[in-house]
């Protein structure tokens, strides 16, 4: 397991990387599409980080 600490913009331009590729080409792949959107989900949402 890795961790790493990420700035609220840092992950702000994750979730937003992360969402473009599933739109741009995640059509294709099924298992990494489920894995991205697993991915996602346990990303914390930017605001929350940020007032915790």
């Amino acid at each position: 397991m890795y961790t790493i600490e990420l700035q609220p913009e840092e992950l702000r331009l994750l979730r937003s990387a992360l969402g473009s590729y599933l739109q741009a080409f995640g059509h294709n792949e099924a298992d990494v599409v489920r894995a991205a959107k697993m991915l996602l989900l346990r990303l914390p949402d930017p605001v929350e980080a940020q007032a915790g």
